[in-house]
């Protein structure tokens, strides 16, 4: 027993004691730790960390943002401990706190940045609230239906007057606080207004008499609109952009409106957009295809240093794009950001006669690539973009030259290699159709395990191969089918039937995901429509190789019949130990105990989201995942199974995990049920847009749009 003894001393002794090293390094160890923990239990440790933890480089900026674990009483202890020494706090998307927990923001005297999007705030809270904050200059709020302007106090509206960013979520008909921020260089707004009442009335896009005081537009900057679907979003963007039309700020220089659908051009907006040709010069621009398409604006406006361009689903010609945006060949190394979301003529010379299947030109894309070199975030998909069978000339190969590729969204028909789609017939199971058939029967699948028999199987010498060699920084890579359509749209009823994939993507499937595993920095994947998965093989690799994979969204792999790849998928969960956010959406999914129990090894997993139509699940083993996950604080499934047992099962979880994690959310509802959208609207816009909802991210807005 002696001996045992003096080899611990020795051990400890020998062993590094945290606190010996310098206050430097232990203030970049602190940084990483969420600050509830570091004012509310790290710092009652010792002295030196007690110190440490109250350093200005730790409570100057205050993220709460996805501190799912914080509470009404930490927020208030937080702010007692360290509000005078908070100067930016970030409370987005804490939509469990109530709206009593603003009060306690009263307290951080010296804040300058300060958002709230996401929060239950009055329009008599935040009166309140911003009173007492003279130094804010940055702010971000929602607008929900009863908010009333007329209720701010003149102490809060000079606080507005002094706000120079403004970020405005609306949920109802209203200028919001836009009228009092007359000093304003940056606007955001996000139009998130429905349609329809909850009792089924139309809304109007009308905004009250007395409120249509004019926005005050002249130190303007930034100006950005970004609108869900439906009419009412349409009518009152107008009325802000009325204003802009009068008088276009001098120093404009980012003007993006990102609409869905069809946004028609009015004469007020021509008439904006005539004033922008003459009197400004931008750095980053997004406009509704129909404001772009059959006119010549792009050749009047004038571009000083351009950072981002967003021309999703434009019909915009790559002989257009060339002359008209980079000036035939012009240098743009200031671009960062391209988004040509379903541009289907991007990369061909003209659209009047072809076809959207037709091959590209590959010097339009050439052109592209030389000219924009440092583009960090590109974003492709929603297109057929058929490479020709010239040697060198293929879009992998061209892209694999943007060596700062941080995010990249590309459709599955542009990573086949010609030789092999126009060779071979896609690899598909000889008997097995690929149909919605309940009653096909096929053998177990079996896959390589080994990652060298896996890496025999691949013809390395392939271009998305070589590609994904090229691109070792890569972060965020989307995959999706130029035809997939989620059954889950915004605002609409589930999508029963799919387009079929492109000719081109057929043999697109095990081999290019296992090339994927290459991505050793990659933290976010979308694969969606891959139509030749037979065992999902490649996704055991990424499991194994991707170690930082935070984000994974997988939708319709392989045939439809059957869930084909689910014990690979099961096999690549338990190694994904940093994984956050997963979404699955696939007929005729699963959701049974060997699937949870391969889920429960994702340690760190925080959101599940399924979607799966005629997909079944076992209640015993959601249960017994939430259990074990206790991460876990948003579990939604639209399944097809009966609302009885939906109902049953969201309220056992709620009954039994609400307590213990405040923004747990949970939703589970028959995917085909008349009352889904219903169902869609209460679900917290943070989950929505980031997780429940499929959709490309790539190059969405710019970067860095806010903080």
């Amino acid at each position: 027993p002696q001996e045992v003894v003096n080899e611990e001393s020795e051990e400890e002794s020998n062993g590094v004691n945290l606190m010996e090293f310098s206050d430097e390094i232990l203030l970049h160890i602190l940084s990483y730790v969420p600050c509830t923990d570091l004012v509310l239990n790290v710092r009652r440790t010792c002295r030196k960390l007690a110190t440490l933890c109250l350093d200005k480089s730790l409570t100057h900026t205050v993220l709460l943002q996805k501190d799912y674990k914080v509470n009404k009483d930490k927020v208030k202890q937080l702010m007692r401990d360290i509000g005078k020494e908070i100067y930016q706090l970030n409370m987005a998307g804490c939509y469990w706190l109530p709206s009593s927990t603003i009060d306690h923001v009263t307290r951080c005297k010296n804040l300058v940045k300060l958002n709230l999007s996401g929060c239950h705030v009055t329009s008599l809270r935040l009166s309140k609230m911003l009173s007492t904050l003279q130094h804010l200059r940055s702010l971000a709020i929602d607008v929900n239906p009863g908010f009333d302007a007329s209720q701010l106090s003149s102490e809060c509206k000079a606080t507005l007057s002094r706000v120079l960013e403004l970020k405005q979520t609306l949920y109802t008909p209203s200028y919001g606080v836009v009228p009092c921020c007359t000093s304003l260089e940056k606007l955001l707004l996000y139009f998130e207004i429905l349609d329809r009442s909850r009792e089924g009335f139309m809304l109007s896009g009308q905004l009250m008499v007395g409120e249509s005081n004019v926005p005050h537009y002249q130190n303007l900057r930034i100006f950005y609109a970004r609108l869900a679907p439906g009419y009412v979003n349409q009518e009152v963007v107008r009325l802000y952009l009325a204003v802009l039309s009068d008088r276009t700020p001098e120093n404009l220089h980012a003007f993006l409106i990102s609409a869905p659908g069809s946004f028609a051009e009015t004469g007020a907006t021509k008439n904006l957009l005539d004033s922008m040709a003459r009197n400004v010069r931008l750095d980053a621009l997004q406009l509704p295809k129909a404001w772009i398409n059959g006119s010549g604006l792009l050749q009047h406006l004038k571009f000083n240093n351009p950072f981002y361009f967003s021309f999703s689903r434009c019909t915009l010609s790559g002989g257009h794009l060339i002359q008209r945006v980079i000036n035939g060949g012009k240098d743009l190394k200031s671009l960062t950001s391209l988004n040509l979301s379903g541009c289907v003529h991007c990369l061909a010379p003209e659209s009047l006669f072809r076809k959207a299947e037709d091959d590209i030109d590959s010097s339009i894309l050439e052109s592209l690539v030389v000219s924009c070199c440092n583009l960090r975030h590109l974003n492709l998909s929603a297109a057929h973009h058929h490479s020709s069978e010239s040697i060198g000339n293929h879009l992998c190969q061209l892209l694999s030259r943007l060596k700062h590729l941080l995010s990249l969204a590309l459709p599955v028909c542009s990573i086949t290699d010609v030789a092999a789609s126009v060779e071979k017939p896609p690899t598909t199971p000889n008997l097995v159709p690929q149909t919605f058939g309940r009653k096909v029967r096929i053998g177990i699948q079996t896959y390589p395990r080994n990652l060298a028999d896996q890496a025999n199987q691949k013809v390395e010498s392939s271009v998305f191969w070589a590609l994904m060699g090229s691109l070792r920084f890569l972060e965020t890579l989307e995959i999706i089918g130029s035809s997939f359509s989620s059954a889950m749209p915004r605002n609409e009823p589930a999508i029963r039937n799919s387009l079929p994939p492109c000719v081109r993507a057929q043999s697109v499937g095990d081999s290019e995901v296992a090339a994927i595993s290459q991505l050793t920095y990659l933290q976010s994947l979308t694969l969606a429509q891959l139509p030749n998965i037979l065992t999902g093989s490649g996704l055991v690799n990424i499991g194994l190789q991707c170690q930082h994979l935070r984000t994974l969204s997988l939708a319709n792999l392989g045939m439809m019949g059957k869930v084909v790849y689910m014990s690979a998928l099961m096999d690549m969960l338990k190694h994904c130990k940093c994984l956050r956010d997963l979404r699955l959406e696939q007929p005729y999914f699963c959701a049974g105990a060997q699937f949870f129990q391969a889920l429960s090894h994702c340690s760190s997993l925080q959101r599940l989201c399924i979607v799966s139509r005629s997909g079944t699940l076992q209640s015993d083993a959601v249960m017994s995942f939430m259990a074990n996950c206790l991460e876990v604080i948003m579990c939604h499934m639209f399944m097809g199974e009966s609302l009885t047992v939906c109902k049953n099962l969201q309220q056992s979880i709620v009954r039994s995990f609400q307590a213990e994690r405040p923004a747990l959310n949970v939703v589970i509802f028959p995917l085909l049920h008349e009352d889904l959208t219903e169902v869609i609207r209460d679900v917290p816009m943070r989950h929505l847009d980031e997780i429940t909802l499929f959709k490309s991210r790539v190059a969405e807005e710019p970067p860095n749009l806010w903080w």
